[in-house]
């Protein structure tokens, strides 16, 4: 019993007065309170050694706690630089790919510098002989023959002008289609873009093979006008579709099946203002056709997909559609394309203006 309630007990045991039934009474109260005293020492025992088992646990809890958080932190700061990683691989990827455009567009560059040049040069020459010819008739005293000659001679200055700004504008594409884009919208005839690249890829491709050859169409719509967009990435759209339209001519006429005899390689540009109901949004449209072999169905949803491509290997990175999408959507626009196998591609940019 418990020491306190066993004195009590005993000081009762010695009060005289106390009948032997309040003795018992009161005895039994005492070993009830004692067993409860015993049985609240246990809980109360046990409730300090769960408090201990808690208080460990708890802190092995935070511990673990811990080293998760640390071991979270060393993740992300892992997955950050990685996501850097593939961002700076991602962007020189596409730097890889418009470089590597540009080198199919090298030859024809060249091909379409050349021209003004020419021009250039004659007119200088000719304009060097009739300064020539003026000086002599202003010896002799023959001031309108020289007169005719110096209005001769100011036409040749403005067709070398007229030239000279042509061959500007051609170093001035080539090098906005190579450097990074500036990101903003700017005014810009899409007919003139769309015709430049034609040319450029077309004797680009001449240039490298010089079996290669193809008619060339064109439809614009003049009611254009100027359209805000990002040039160099219009451009990098227009020259990607027109460079598979005649890769695909090229891979068709090659073919030696029955049938192909009189095949004619023909790749189409056209442009057109798309006006539509009432609320509508305006827009324009570039589409690229080709009269070659199509895309196989099995294949057709997965050309905009990054890295996927139908070229042999060394011929196609798989970027030129998936960039070609992903400009096109960043311009609020669409990427459409309509095939049959057999008869052809046509690739359709719509661009709302």
């Amino acid at each position: 019993m418990n020491q306190h309630l066993q004195n009590i007990f005993e000081i009762l045991q010695q009060i005289e007065n106390l009948s032997d039934e309040q003795k018992f009474s009161t005895a039994k109260s005492l070993k009830d309170a004692d067993k409860e005293l015993t049985i609240l020492e246990f809980k109360l025992d046990r409730t300090e050694k769960v408090k201990r088992t808690t208080a460990i646990l708890l802190e092995e809890t935070i511990e673990e706690l811990e080293q998760k958080r640390k071991a979270v932190e060393e993740i992300n700061t892992a997955l950050t630089k990685s996501l850097e990683e593939l961002k700076a691989a991602q962007a020189q990827l596409i730097q890889s790919e418009k470089m590597a455009s540009l080198g199919e567009l090298t030859a024809g560059i060249a091909h379409e510098i050349q021209n003004p040049l020419n021009f250039v040069n004659n007119f200088s020459e000719v304009s060097s002989e009739l300064l020539d010819e003026m000086r002599s008739e202003l010896d002799r005293g023959d001031i309108e023959e020289a007169k005719e000659i110096a209005t001769d001679v100011i036409l040749n200055l403005e067709k070398i002008l007229h030239h000279g700004k042509r061959a500007d504008a051609i170093v001035k594409g080539m090098l906005q289609h190579s450097r990074s884009s500036s990101g903003v919208k700017e005014p810009t005839d899409i007919n003139t873009l769309a015709d430049e690249y034609l040319r450029l890829a077309y004797h680009g491709l001449r240039a490298k093979d010089k079996s290669f050859n193809a008619i060339l169409k064109t439809d614009f719509d003049e009611t254009i006008g100027m359209i805000d967009i990002i040039p160099q990435d219009i451009g990098r759209v227009i020259l990607n579709l027109i460079t598979n339209a005649f890769y695909a001519v090229d891979e068709k006429k090659k073919q030696t099946l029955e049938g192909f005899e009189n095949y004619e390689p023909t790749v189409s540009v056209s442009t057109e203002l798309v006006i539509p109901p009432p609320g509508g949004t305006r827009g324009v449209k570039i589409s690229v056709k080709d009269n070659g072999s199509g895309i196989p169905q099995k294949v057709l949803d997965k050309i905009f997909q990054p890295f996927f491509t139908t070229k042999p290997t060394g011929q196609g990175t798989g970027l030129g559609l998936s960039l070609a999408y992903d400009i096109v959507k960043a311009h609020g626009g669409e990427l459409k394309v309509e095939t049959k196998e057999n008869e052809g591609s046509i690739f359709t940019i719509i661009i709302p203006v």
